[in-house]
């Protein structure tokens, strides 16, 4: 039927509204916001009349007496009787927005994920859980401290567990203990938030039926996909739940979202999820992760909220009522004419008002650089920040239960090393070497290498104990066979090998100190405050918008990642724990920003000539070292009298390590009348992944900071002052140098209070010597600094040079597009919107802004097209230039990293192949850097790259790059002279030095140049692995003719296939 006419010749078509009252009513408002916008424009244009059934008549009334209406919006939520409004359907047959039969399937999502394959949407890795019962023991499910497997399908941690229910949203994600356990819940917003961390949750829930899914990395960027028809999709992007839980809000209090461009395999992606539940109005979630898209909770009827607010010209609702308005007139009034009128009639009146300009001109950070210039890149080095002292304990062992421990986790070979990392693994060496530590002043006698295996039995126990878990990222175990003897077979046929002996290396310490994430969130601030330019209020608002392409990779140190997650935190305004942002935005990249086993032999040549130099007291002076430029002699920052400080650096480092041997003797007997099968203290997460605070209470009772005790502290100055000086063979071992200036630093920043005497003296003294010895160990001179750099830092320097690179690349694209679009008439811009719409869909380019396929919606060539992007879409962007981008690429790693890029970057060009080409650091930084000695912690390497954008797209000048570091936090301890570096010193954390220009202020050094000089020594662009071409990417249609033709028969708005409509 057709409702009563308008006076125009017609009637008018009735749409009826068949919801429950609280998913479209706003108050005292007959419809919510979204639903209020979208049907008001409906109405506007004069065909249809509007009826809202109401509760009442949709619970207590029968089918027969409900209005009669043309067209249905119907769709299920809690409390809506679905199968009565199946009924309705099946008697008045109206035209159905959304299929009321297909709604069952969305409220079970292990339905949902089989239709999403059942019509080939790509959904990620995952496998079902189903109970008749709670707690109902499975055998085909295993859970494991890292994983859980189904039906041998195993799921690493971090995994999602989600219920089969779909109206249930609590969902989990676990941890692995690698990034330190926990479990971060997320739930339907709730005020501010939208997930909590808990991280003592380790094991898996067990009431219930659940989904297990594979953690998709998305770069902490949730995309939401709205459709309205099948041939219209809207995707918005927000701060994904996983992150930080913290909900961003405009100042209306309402979640902050911004429009995104989809790929063109998206765009299908949304046609088909729409196709395979036969619901014209949806919304889904979608998956960006490593190139490829996913579906996943399919929600059902979804509209874009406040999208009214986002700009003028454009609107997701006027799109929406446009497509609504066409499919109506397409069922129920084929001879009207669908055509959008050239003005819609809810603008008749609107004024038009001018955008917003986000994008103002602005300094860098030192210095100003020209007002055509706009920032596109920024790349930084960055090492960790302040960590505890890194330590080692090797030591022979013979014991049986040792060595049966060795061969249940190597597979029972007793030839193979084993390595013990795990909860359970870490657990059963501890149950073994507690019951081997000798009680102090039982069983023991007075042989010393019996003492000394005690002692460091000891010390393994202690560094078990510590914390009182094993949080994996700390700790870890080395068992290796040393010797083997036939035995017989315990079955009596034939003999076998067992191991007699086996080398055990305990390695600990290096945790992230409370001072280092300190260090580390506010470097973070810092630059989100001070290193981009010109975007009004600063990074957030650009990140926020999507025009910020940001990647963060990390080394494989536990306190290398967690100085990523938390300057993070601080660049991105987040809150919450670490794990959560280190899982969802830190990469690792071992093989691009750990290890030196590529500059292994060249490090040990150096290290034997700073021996011979440091030992005889000579210096040899190159026939190129001038006294202009000092540091070109080898050996250069040695202290003259070197070899005299080395007695003096034994003397007072064994006046420390008594001291300490007399705190750890006390806490020794301490320990002894307490039972060594004590239960261990709860599981402290800041214990394992660098503190937020300073333990008040330990200081005050007069313990070591942090989670070390005594007879640790013992163990790391008794080794420093056995390895420093073998009195037997009255020899120093000058490798010792930077660890005793690390622990003496450590111990005056975060113990002074235990007041150790002659410490700050052994500091002053290890820093002289230190200063000298530390940088030349990446190198003797300039050459050979030059020659470990590019080993250790190959990779990485081919990796910046790929990112310097594609930003140009994707600028310049930007940029010619840019200058063909201004140059096109309309006409043209008219014929190129029409190549885009199927010619079958009769609707005005010029009027229905659907998102169609960008030429920057296909991403330019990247490092490594896995990246993920999201670009922000222009027809909805409150910006001057959406299509602009700024890359940001952060590398965290260690001091080895730093130190050598740094030295390729400082004297690439005294190269054989670069011989008469100028450096690209100035003299006067070259005379810094030789001053500066240490790059401590947090010391970064910054390079920004600029774009004139009044200069021609061939001109070398088009792309500047700005050269700054910073040494980090250099300032001594022992500094206490203003109230700032005074109180600092209290909190145990010393400030990050600011950067410092590489370059003369007059100077302009080109993209082009940088390449020429630091080409030789990068890893080429193709001896990288090659990328994997991106699902997104690979066109509309991938599936055959035949599956396209099934999914269009399916579709109930195929004309020749409606059975609801007419």
């Amino acid at each position: 039927m057709v409702g009563a006419g308008d006076g125009r010749g017609y009637k008018k078509i009735i749409v009826g509204i068949c919801v429950m009252e609280k998913k479209v009513k706003c108050g005292s408002e007959a419809f919510s916001a979204p639903m209020r916008q979208i049907l008001d424009r409906i109405k506007a244009f004069g065909e249809f009349e509007i009826l809202h059934f109401g509760d009442r008549v949709i619970l207590e009334d029968p089918i027969e007496s409900w209005p009669i209406c043309d067209c249905l919006i119907a769709f299920y939520s809690s409390g809506f009787p679905l199968k009565k409004a199946e009924e309705y359907a099946a008697l008045r047959k109206p035209f159905l927005v959304n299929e009321l039969e297909p709604q069952h399937l969305l409220h079970d999502r292990r339905k949902v994920y089989e239709r999403l394959e059942m019509f080939g949407i790509s959904v990620p890795r995952y496998a079902l859980v189903n109970r008749e019962e709670p707690y109902q023991e499975l055998d085909y499910f295993i859970e494991d401290e890292d994983y859980v497997e189904v039906h041998g399908n195993r799921f690493w941690k971090p995994f999602v567990e989600k219920p089969v229910d779909g109206d249930d949203h609590s969902i989990m994600i676990y941890y692995p203990s690698s990034a330190g356990g926990g479990m971060k819940e997320l739930f339907r917003k709730v005020g501010n938030r939208s997930s909590e961390f808990h991280p003592e949750v380790r094991r898996v829930r067990r009431e219930g039926s659940y989904i297990y899914e594979e953690f998709m990395p998305t770069g902490g960027t949730d995309v939401k996909v709205y459709t309205v028809g099948p041939e219209y999709a809207h995707a918005e992007a927000r701060k994904s739940p996983v992150v930080d839980g913290v909900v961003m809000r405009n100042t209306d209090g309402k979640e902050i979202r911004y429009p995104v461009l989809l790929t063109p395999n998206e765009k299908q992606m949304a046609r088909e999820v729409c196709i395979a539940f036969r619901q014209a109005v949806c919304g889904f979630d979608l998956l960006r992760s490593e190139g490829r898209s996913y579906a996943c909770d399919v929600n059902g009827w979804s509209f874009v909220k406040n999208s009214h607010k986002l700009t003028v010209q454009y609107r997701y609702y006027d799109d929406a009522a446009c497509v609504l308005r066409k499919l109506f007139l397409d069922a129920k009034a084929p001879h009207l004419s669908s055509v959008i009128p050239p003005t819609l009639p809810w603008k008749v009146n609107e004024p038009v008002q001018p955008s917003e300009r986000l994008t103002r001109q602005g300094s860098g950070v030192i210095g100003s650089f020209g007002q055509s210039e706009e920032l596109r890149c920024v790349i930084v080095v960055i090492r960790h920040g302040d960590r505890t002292p890194k330590q080692k304990v090797k030591l022979k062992v013979t014991e049986e239960n040792l060595l049966n421990l060795m061969l249940k986790y190597n597979g029972g070979r007793p030839r193979s090393e084993t390595k013990l990392k795990s909860a359970v693994e870490l657990q059963d060496l501890l149950d073994a070497t507690r019951m081997l530590v000798p009680r102090p002043g039982v069983g023991s006698d007075n042989e010393a290498e019996d003492l000394e295996h005690a002692e460091k039995l000891r010390q393994v126990k202690a560094v078990l104990e510590e914390g009182g878990h094993f949080s994996g990222i700390y700790r870890k175990v080395q068992l290796k066979p040393l010797k083997w003897v036939k035995v017989q077979k315990s079955n009596g046929e034939g003999e076998e090998e067992r191991p007699v002996e086996a080398l055990m290396v305990l390695k600990y310490g290096g945790v992230l100190t409370h001072a280092g994430r300190k260090q580390a969130e506010e470097l973070g601030r810092y630059f989100r405050n001070n290193m981009y330019p010109g975007e009004g209020t600063g990074l957030l608002r650009l990140h926020s918008t999507y025009r910020h392409d940001l990647k963060i990779y990390s080394s494989d140190e536990g306190r290398v990642q967690m100085s990523a997650a938390a300057f993070a935190k601080g660049l991105l305004d987040l809150e919450g724990q670490l794990t959560p942002i280190l899982v969802s935005l830190v990469s690792k990249d071992s093989s691009m920003l750990d290890g030196l086993e590529n500059a292994s032999i060249e490090m040990e040549k150096a290290k034997t000539r700073l021996n011979e130099i440091i030992t005889s007291g000579a210096r040899t002076i190159p026939s190129n070292g001038t006294s202009e430029c000092p540091w070109m002699v080898d050996g250069a920052g040695l202290p003259s009298n070197a070899s005299k400080l080395l007695p003096k650096l034994v003397t007072l480092t064994k006046k420390v390590t008594e001291q300490v041997r007399v705190l750890a003797k006390h806490e020794d007997e301490n320990l002894a009348e307490t039972s060594p099968y004590d239960v261990i203290l709860p599981y402290d997460q800041a214990k394992a992944l660098g503190k937020t605070n300073i333990d008040i209470d330990r200081i005050a009772a007069g313990l070591p900071c942090g989670s070390e005790g005594f007879l640790l502290m013992f163990a790391r100055w008794k080794k420093l002052e056995r390895d420093l000086y073998n009195e037997r063979k009255e020899r120093f071992d000058i490798t010792q140098i930077p660890d005793v200036y690390d622990s003496c630093k450590y111990d005056l920043l975060h113990n002074a209070h235990l007041n150790l005497e002659d410490l700050d003296e052994l500091f002053k003294v290890a820093q002289l010597l230190a200063d000298g010895v530390i940088p030349n160990e990446y190198g003797i001179n300039p050459k050979q600094k030059l020659k470990i750099g590019s080993k250790i830092a190959r990779r990485l320097l081919g990796k910046i040079l790929i990112d310097l690179r594609n930003t140009r690349e994707e600028a310049l694209h930007v940029a010619e597009v840019k200058c063909n679009q201004d140059n096109c008439s309309n006409s043209t811009k008219f014929a190129k919107a029409n190549k885009v719409f199927p010619p079958n869909i009769s609707i005005k380019t010029d009027d229905i802004r659907s998102n169609t396929t960008s030429e920057m919606s296909i991403d330019q060539d990247d490092d490594d097209n896995k990246e993920t992007k999201y670009r922000l879409d222009p027809k909805y962007a409150n910006v001057m230039t959406p299509e602009r981008h700024l890359r940001t690429r952060l590398y965290f790693t260690s001091e080895s990293h730093i130190h050598s890029l740094m030295n390729v970057i400082r004297y690439c060009n005294l190269d054989e192949s670069l011989q008469g080409e100028a450096g690209v650091v100035c003299q006067s930084a070259l005379e810094s850097l030789y001053k500066t000695k240490e790059l401590d912690y947090m010391s970064h390497i910054v390079i920004r790259m600029f774009e004139n954008t009044e200069v021609a797209l061939e001109d070398p000048r088009r792309f500047r790059i700005e050269l700054t570091f910073s040494h980090g936090a250099d300032s001594s301890p022992l500094e206490s002279n203003d109230g700032k570096a005074a109180s600092l010193n209290q909190e145990h954390t010393l400030p990050i030095m600011g950067p410092e220009r590489l370059q003369d202020v007059a100077s302009y050094l080109t993209l082009e140049k940088m390449e020429k000089m630091i080409r030789p020594f990068a890893m080429p662009a193709e001896d990288f692995p090659p990328p994997s071409t991106p699902a997104g990417f690979s066109g509309y249609f991938l599936r055959s003719a035949l599956v396209l033709e099934r999914l269009v028969n399916l579709w109930p708005f195929h004309k020749n296939a409606h059975t609801n409509g007419k």
